[in-house]
């Protein structure tokens, strides 16, 4: 029988803790973190800074490309949640300067009748602020500013992901009735 104390089962332990895949909250701004304002752009090329729609109402804020497959997987989720809260949330759809334009973005946009904010990210700032893994990345923000929920990838639950937000209202999910 080895020991786990023998060196063989020490660096196997070690490469399953290392190459353990992160979590979404292990990676990107911090859950609980006050959310960062950074200069950006809206797709007309007006400079804004994401502050000014900080700490009025919550935001979700999805880092996208209009050539990312993760981000039209999680598309219908978000249209929904849109459909469902957008009076209460705003949806910011945060355009990376990738492979893209504002123009390229904005054409696409128009094709599919995405709703929501879009804004550029021209220089890399809100995507430094919040330490953006890749695209499909989610940021939930409450009211005041505080980052409720982080993750990525096109299955992400959104409707899980508001929930700290305790907008109730609408259909339940569990049964179709209204809450």
């Amino acid at each position: 029988m080895i020991s786990l104390h023998h060196p063989a089962v020490r660096l196997l332990a070690t490469l399953v803790i290392v190459s353990a895949p992160l979590a979404a909250q292990e990676t990107g701004i911090a859950v609980g973190a006050m959310a960062p304002g950074a200069a950006v752009h809206t797709l007309d090329g007006r400079a804004v800074n994401l502050s000014t729609y900080l700490g009025k109402k919550p935001v979700v804020i999805e880092f996208w490309a209009t050539w990312c497959p993760l981000c039209k997987q999680l598309e219908p989720a978000l249209a929904a949640a849109r459909a469902r809260y957008g009076d209460r949330v705003t949806f910011i759809g945060m355009t990376v300067p990738q492979n893209q334009t504002p123009e390229r973005a904005k054409a696409f946009i128009a094709k599919h009748a995405m709703q929501g904010v879009y804004l550029f990210d021209t220089d890399g700032a809100a995507s430094k602020a919040y330490a953006v893994p890749h695209t499909s990345y989610l940021v939930v923000i409450d009211a005041a500013g505080k980052v409720v929920y982080t993750g990525v990838g096109g299955t992400q639950d959104v409707e899980a992901a508001l929930a700290p937000l305790g907008l109730g209202g609408g259909m339940s999910m569990m049964d179709g009735r209204e809450e």
